[in-house]
């Protein structure tokens, strides 16, 4: 049986987004992949859709969930993996179920500032470092 593993931000709609279609592809014959935002946002942060098509990933067509929503399909997780900032941190849900809670402070690309190409480099900004976490996770539960 596959492993569970849920990645949480504050809205679903880039961070926990990202990381769930990263997991996915990279390793998703090992694990069951979710996500969820401690509220639902309105859509997905069209950074994060173009940041992800650039490497060859869609999630354009995926559908921002909130975390009670997640929990009405799979009530336990082995892994529940937050992605707030730190300053949002302390509002994350705290799954005392979970048998590894992971916290990986990533910046918020909804919370970006300025151009298109401002906003869409610091999102492929977050979009590696959830990559690179994401490789170190496999190498280390799979």
């Amino acid at each position: 049986m596959k492993e569970r593993v849920l990645f949480v931000c504050v809205q679903n709609t880039a961070r926990s987004q990202m990381g769930e279609g990263i997991l996915r592809s990279i390793a998703g014959d090992t694990f069951d992949v979710y996500s969820a935002g401690i509220t639902s946002g309105l859509a997905l942060n069209p950074y994060a859709v173009t940041a992800m098509k650039e490497i060859g990933l869609d999630i354009s067509g995926n559908r921002v969930k909130s975390i009670s929503e997640v929990l009405q399909e799979e009530d336990s997780f082995e892994h529940v993996i937050t992605v707030c900032d730190e300053g949002k941190a302390a509002s994350c849900p705290v799954f005392p179920e979970a048998d590894n809670q992971h916290y990986w402070p990533l910046d918020d690309p909804g919370s970006f500032l300025g151009s298109d190409e401002d906003r869409l480099a610091r999102t492929r900004v977050v979009r590696e470092a959830l990559r690179e976490k994401i490789m170190e996770f496999v190498k280390q539960y799979a």
